[in-house]
């Protein structure tokens, strides 16, 4: 090369044009924190806007500024990130038959008023059930660990489709992921074989996580 001439000045010299650089391709848009807008790794923790039921998605400096009981006030709360499946729980059909969810998949979460909320899939979507109280109750009595479900942020899995038995305890953003996997698999009026497969492969990731 010649001193003192860089690549562009060269083509020039020659009588051609510089060749275009090559365009990159556009990158993807960084999934922000919802609260201050900071770029968000891909693994992150989620806060439960208390107004819409809503998770947002959180930094690591607004999940510390929201980890107290009370932080957050009435208007946020902090999800938690940890996942307890329950050995030996105790649900046998009179159980599940009072608890009035026509299907074997479901997950119950409990207010801060005590009001026990039910949702489970359908045809027509995820449809939601309160869960009658005297119901709850009797199912929490043969079950001691349901009396630590943290109000609003955990909720109770249950998967009984199909032969399965898992019995969870999951932070509520687990919930949405399960429930946005079935909005979009499910087909016809029983879900179809491949729904089903990946709500096995669901569960089998939170066993492979613990």
């Amino acid at each position: 090369m010649t001193a003192g001439l860089s690549t562009p000045r060269l083509a020039e010299l020659a009588g051609r044009e510089t060749p275009p650089a090559p365009s990159a391709a556009p990158a993807a848009p960084a999934e922000r924190c919802e609260l201050c807008a900071e770029p968000l790794p891909d693994v992150h923790r989620h806060l439960l806007d208390m107004a819409d039921g809503d998770p947002l998605c959180a930094c690591a400096a607004c999940t510390v500024l929201f980890s107290g009981d009370a932080a957050g006030g009435r208007h946020y709360r902090l999800v938690p990130d940890e996942r307890r499946e329950l050995a030996g729980f105790r649900l046998d059909g009179p159980l599940w038959a009072g608890l009035g969810i026509p299907v074997d998949l479901a997950f119950f979460s409990v207010a801060g008023s005590g009001e026990v909320t039910a949702r489970y899939p359908s045809p027509a979507g995820a449809l939601h059930a309160s869960v009658h109280a005297d119901s709850w109750r009797r199912l929490t009595e043969a079950n001691p660990a349901l009396a630590e479900l943290r109000p609003d942020v955990e909720a109770l899995v249950v998967h009984r489709a199909r032969g399965a038995a898992e019995h969870w305890i999951l932070p509520v953003d687990d919930c949405y992921r399960l429930t946005a996997l079935l909005r979009e698999h499910w087909a016809g009026f029983a879900g179809g074989d491949a729904v089903w497969k990946r709500i096995d492969r669901f569960f089998e990731e939170l066993k492979g996580e613990k």
